[in-house]
């Protein structure tokens, strides 16, 4: 179109210039228009994957997470009650040791007297 506007006479030939030389800018913008459009369609297709291939991979470590914690807190739950039965037993234990000692205490307190008494008494 450039050649034959540019072999026209001198008064067509500047006016078919011009509006060719617009077209040509139209042209420009609407391909580099296009392109624009076509790159924030392939970046929001391809960060809408992402979000996609995230998500689902945040399912599946939640889901992961979630069992882990299930097995910990029941190991958890384990310890505790092991934990509950020593306590218990130790308690047991203290409380009888107490007695014993409280036993002993005064069968050695009884055995004093009664050695005071027989040497005063004499």
């Amino acid at each position: 179109m450039d050649l034959e506007a540019r072999s026209l006479q001198p008064n067509v030939k500047a006016v078919l210039l011009a509006k060719l030389r617009e077209y040509k800018s139209d042209l420009n913008n609407l391909k580099s228009e296009h392109k624009r459009l076509a790159s924030a369609n392939s970046n929001q297709a391809a960060r809408d994957d992402l979000l996609e291939s995230g998500m689902a991979d945040a399912m599946s470590v939640s889901a992961n997470q979630r069992g882990r914690l299930m097995i910990l807190l029941h190991g958890v739950d384990d310890n505790i009650s092991k934990s509950k039965k020593i306590l218990t037993y130790m308690s047991r234990r203290m409380s009888r040791n107490k007695w014993i000692i409280s036993s002993i205490i005064v069968i050695l307190v009884v055995a004093i007297a009664l050695i005071l008494y027989f040497k005063l008494s004499k």
